[in-house]
């Protein structure tokens, strides 16, 4: 493919000037593949990971297509986490502000009414679809004017129940309308549903395998003891690293390992589905900036979370199939930098991660008797040193 520019793909000046300021000043794979065909005006279907640059892949094309003048809100994207939304809508924000146009968030765990007046107004909605339902129920706003319409990690969304829901917002948009599907799969019901809301459909697929050999991201898995499992994560905790996601799986399970690293000497907060949303800001918050450099989550609550300088991933709980894997391990190795993914594997768990590791086709060194600590890697560990400071 030819490396081609925002201006030969389409994309205004004053667009590009907008991404210039933020440092971006040529397209990533996914948004040279896409944004002729969205742009263009086609239903577009796209097969990508979290963390591919697909946000401005609906993005830019959202704020080249609709016009301040038109009925609001114009473009609807769908999300599935408060966190997701949250992020979209500081993407879009600085673009959509060089067309003349508002973005709006709207998601659960804030006040109503204000969130809903700011979404009347806008010309670009981005959306859990449980508070939206809430707000078309009260007569805030309706989906009569929506040209473009964005389903984001869709395949999450229908993971976490919200069919019943997407059903009746999709029913209730124009069927006269754009509409983009981005989605970790197209097989399923994920496809099937992708099928049901587009018509004509140009479908891309930008999910290159993982690479074994790759040294940007390395892969890991550590036979534990379920009674040492919270020893060996202190140990790959005190390794050289920079900011580490823990993962876990359950929501009262991230508390109760908070409070049992706080008692070993290791600082870190916790984001899951049942703090206020407040709580989740500022928990972020503190891991953005340096502050804490270790949070601790639930697959749910770090859907979609994208924070600069996550050196390492550590699955506490193994992930639930290899899609849940792919998306825990997409938080690190970005934008150039070297990350390492690691899953602590109890005696019970071996069987699962073996088979995991054989899908994805990565060396996993799980098939003989070995102790806690020694590793199956997928490139040369470096040196460990004492953890560098964190704060700023």
């Amino acid at each position: 493919m030819s490396k081609q520019s925002f201006a030969d793909l389409g994309v205004c000046s004053a667009v590009r000037r907008a991404l210039s300021r933020r440092g971006i000043t040529a397209p990533f794979p996914v948004q040279r593949l896409v944004l002729e065909d969205v742009l263009a005006g086609r239903d577009t279907l796209v097969k990508a990971p979290t963390g591919s640059g697909k946000t401005l892949a609906f993005g830019i094309p959202l704020v080249e297509r609709l016009d301040a003048g038109q009925g609001t809100p114009a473009g609807l994207v769908l999300a599935p986490t408060r966190e997701l939304a949250a992020q979209i809508v500081t993407e879009l924000e600085d673009l959509a502000r060089a067309k003349g146009l508002r973005v709006a968030a709207v998601y659960g765990g804030v006040g109503i009414s204000a969130q809903g007046a700011r979404a009347k107004r806008a010309h670009i909605i981005v959306a859990t679809p449980g508070r939206l339902e809430d707000l078309l129920a009260r007569g805030t706003f309706t989906l009569a004017h929506v040209g473009m319409l964005v389903l984001d990690e869709a395949d999450r969304m229908l993971d976490m129940g919200f069919r019943p829901a997407i059903d009746r917002i999709v029913g209730a948009c124009p069927q006269e309308r754009q509409t983009l599907f981005f989605s970790a799969t197209l097989d399923g019901i994920a496809g099937n549903l992708a099928s049901r809301y587009t018509s004509d459909a140009k479908v891309h697929d930008h999910s290159p395998p993982i690479d074994p050999t790759k040294p940007l991201l390395e892969h890991r898995f550590v036979p534990v003891r379920d009674e040492q499992r919270v020893d060996a994560l202190i140990e790959q905790l005190e390794a050289d690293r920079d900011r580490a996601i823990v993962f876990v799986r359950t929501k009262r399970g991230a508390d109760r390992l908070v409070k049992r690293l706080d008692t070993r000497g290791v600082r870190a907060v916790a984001i899951h589905g049942n703090k206020s949303q407040g709580q989740r800001d500022r928990a972020l918050a503190h891991f953005q900036t340096g502050t804490v450099d270790t949070l601790v989550a639930t697959d749910v609550a770090a859907r979609g979370i994208d924070v600069e300088g996550v050196s390492h991933v550590i699955n506490f709980d193994p992930p639930a199939d290899h899609h849940a894997y792919i998306h825990r391990v997409g938080r690190t190795g970005r934008a150039g930098n070297h990350g390492v993914g690691v899953t602590l594997v109890g005696a019970g768990e071996r069987h699962v991660m073996r088979e995991l590791a054989r899908r994805l086709g990565l060396s996993h060194g799980l098939g003989g008797e070995q102790h806690r600590g020694q590793q199956a890697t997928c490139a040369p560990r470096r040196p460990r040193r004492r953890p560098r400071a964190t704060t700023r």
